[in-house]
């Protein structure tokens, strides 16, 4: 069985989008004329608008017309970063130590990275929430696809917003691993507690609009005063 029609019209526009012939905020072809590029009818264009609007890539507006959703740092930061207080509160976080690196990729890098890269750029991050040190991350990502990224530094707190803005990268949606681990004698030294206090690990792979595997990060949480949530639908 093939593609749903409408598939033909997500992909014609997701190809755009990551192209950057179609930047964020710009304005998309209407209906009509998405239908007519494609070779499909006006309510299956609409259907494919509706698809990836219910996923945050467009933006449709009555009367004015359908655009790229813009990351901005707030919707970024809401989606992706999920510490929050013990009331649900979004907490920006703060940086306090950054260091990039770029190395050869692991065995694991190169299986699971785009392109098989055989180098990559690593960033190291230390940050804190309401002043106190929280986060320590290590986030990997393909050289080619982020060429210059360590010429950037320092890096904005909210990294996808710069994945998209500089390189066409527009994360979707990420996978991840959550266990709690004992933390170890370098991991209390920069958290500020006690060897073997419960920390809760998160391993992630992002993906961008592509579907492609653009980024891995090992991330180090101290939960004392927070939590992790994360919301089903």
């Amino acid at each position: 069985m093939g593609s749903p029609l409408y598939q033909k019209v997500i992909d014609t526009i997701v190809a755009r989008i990551a192209s950057g012939e179609v930047l964020p905020g710009g304005m998309l072809p209407s209906e009509t004329q998405l239908a007519s590029e494609t070779g499909v009818s006006q309510g299956t264009a609409r259907k494919a608008l509706m698809m990836l609007e219910q996923h945050g890539i467009v933006r449709r507006e009555q009367g004015r017309g359908t655009f790229v959703t813009a990351r901005t740092p707030d919707s970024s930061l809401f989606n992706f970063f999920r510490l929050r207080n013990r009331n649900g509160d979004v907490i920006r976080p703060e940086l306090i130590d950054e260091r990039l690196l770029e190395r050869p990729a692991t065995d694991v890098e190169r299986e699971t990275l785009q392109g098989a890269p055989l180098t990559v750029i690593e960033i190291n991050r230390v940050r804190s929430l309401q002043g106190v040190a929280s986060a320590i991350e290590t986030a990997v990502v393909p050289a080619d696809l982020f060429s210059g990224l360590e010429r950037r530094a320092p890096l904005p707190s909210a990294l996808y917003v710069l994945y998209q803005q500089a390189y066409g990268c527009i994360v979707l949606h990420a996978d991840e691993t959550i266990i709690a681990v004992p933390a170890g004698p370098e991991e209390a030294k920069i958290l500020g507690v006690v060897e073997g206090t419960p920390l809760l690990q998160v391993e992630r792979l992002a993906h961008d609009i592509l579907g492609r595997p653009i980024e891995r990060r090992h991330s180090i949480y101290r939960t004392d005063r927070l939590s992790y949530r994360v919301t089903l639908a």
